[in-house]
C-alpha cells in the first residue's frame, strides 16, 4: 500500500513537471527573457512619459502658432443692417459697366441726401432709385450709380453701386474723396427746415456703425484723407483731417447733403458709436491713420474723366 502511494505520488509530480515544461509562458522562458520581461511595465511607462511630453510640447507649439495666425477680434464692430440687394430694385434695367473698384478699406462715411422729393411712399423707393440710375448713368453719363447705399424715409437700407455691401468700393459720391470712403444718400432733400425721418436717422447711424466698425473706426473720430482731386475743397494730393462721418459738404463744395441732415451728423455720430457698443462720454479710439484717396495704383481715369464718370 505504501509503494503504491509513493509511485501515485512521483506520477503526479512528473505530471506537474511535464505539464509545466509543455505549457508556454514566462516560466518556460530562459531567465533572461523572464528578466527583460519583468522590466517591460517601467519602460513602458518611460516611453509613455516620453510621447505624453512630446505630445505637450508639440501641442504647445502647434497652439502658438495658431494663436499667432488667428486675426484679432475688431474693436467696438457693430452689426451688419438688413440691406435690400440693388437687383430689388433695378431690375433689368441695369447698362453694361466695366468692372467695380476697390480700396482697401473703408476710412471714412459720407452722407449726402438725393435731392428729390419727400412725399414718397417708401413703397415707390425702387422706382425712384431706378429712376436716380438711370439718370446718373444716363444723362451724366457716370459708369453706375454713385452712392454706395441709399436709405429711405421708412428707414430702409438699399445697396447701390455693385461689387459687394461688404467690401470696400469706390463710389462716385464726393469728389475728391471717393477713395477709402463710403457714400449713404438718404432718399429725398433736406434742406433748412425739413424734417428728417427717425426711422431714417436711425438706419444711417447703423450702416455707419457697421462699416466703419470693420476697421474699429470710431464714428466721433477724425481721420485724414489725401483729396485725389483739386476740385474738392482741398488741393489735389492735400492731406485733410475730415470727421470719420461727415457730410457731403465736409469735402466738397455743395449745399449736400442739406442743412437739416447736416444738422442731425452729430446725433448720428453719438447713435453710430453707441451702435459699436463704445462708452459714452469722452471720445476714445481717435482714428488718426491716413486713408488715401489718390486714385495711384487703382489706376482711375484722367481728372476731366473722373469729372465726368465719377461724379462729385
Amino acid at each position: 500500500m505504501r509503494v503504491l502511494r509513493r509511485r501515485l505520488f512521483r506520477r503526479r509530480r512528473g505530471t506537474r513537471r511535464h505539464r509545466a515544461a509543455g505549457t508556454p509562458g514566462i516560466a518556460g522562458l530562459p531567465r533572461a527573457a523572464r528578466v527583460l520581461l519583468g522590466c517591460l511595465p517601467g519602460v513602458a511607462a518611460v516611453v509613455a512619459l516620453a510621447l505624453c511630453a512630446h505630445g505637450v510640447e508639440h501641442a504647445a507649439e502647434t497652439g502658438g502658432r495658431t494663436a499667432r495666425h488667428r486675426p484679432a477680434a475688431t474693436p467696438y464692430a457693430a452689426p451688419r443692417p438688413h440691406i435690400v440687394p440693388r437687383s430689388h430694385w433695378l431690375g433689368d434695367a441695369g447698362r453694361k459697366q466695366p468692372r467695380p473698384r476697390y480700396d482697401d478699406r473703408v476710412a471714412a462715411v459720407f452722407v449726402h441726401h438725393t435731392d428729390s422729393p419727400n412725399g414718397y411712399d417708401c413703397a415707390d423707393a425702387p422706382r425712384i432709385l431706378r429712376d436716380l440710375y438711370t439718370g446718373q448713368t444716363g444723362t451724366r453719363d457716370w459708369d453706375d450709380i454713385g452712392y454706395n447705399f441709399v436709405v429711405d424715409r421708412c428707414g430702409t437700407v438699399y445697396e447701390g453701386r455693385a461689387g459687394g455691401v461688404e467690401r470696400a468700393v469706390t463710389g462716385a459720391h464726393t469728389q475728391g474723396f471717393n477713395h477709402g470712403t463710403t457714400g449713404i444718400a438718404a432718399l429725398g432733400t433736406f434742406t433748412a427746415g425739413m424734417i428728417v425721418p427717425r426711422a431714417m436717422i436711425h438706419s444711417i447711424a447703423a450702416l455707419s456703425a457697421w462699416k466703419l466698425g470693420l476697421t474699429g473706426t470710431d464714428p466721433r473720430a477724425s481721420v485724414r484723407l489725401v483729396s485725389s482731386n483739386g476740385l474738392s475743397r482741398y488741393a489735389a494730393g492735400t492731406t485733410a483731417e475730415l470727421p470719420a462721418l461727415a457730410g457731403h459738404n465736409d469735402g466738397y463744395m455743395t449745399s449736400c447733403p442739406g442743412a437739416a441732415l447736416h444738422a442731425r451728423l452729430p446725433e448720428i455720430r453719438r447713435l453710430a458709436a453707441r451702435l459699436q457698443g463704445r462708452p459714452t462720454g469722452p471720445q476714445e479710439g481717435h482714428s488718426r491713420r491716413a486713408g488715401s484717396s489718390d486714385p495711384g495704383a487703382l489706376r482711375s481715369p484722367p481728372q476731366a474723366a473722373d469729372d465726368r464718370r465719377w461724379g462729385p
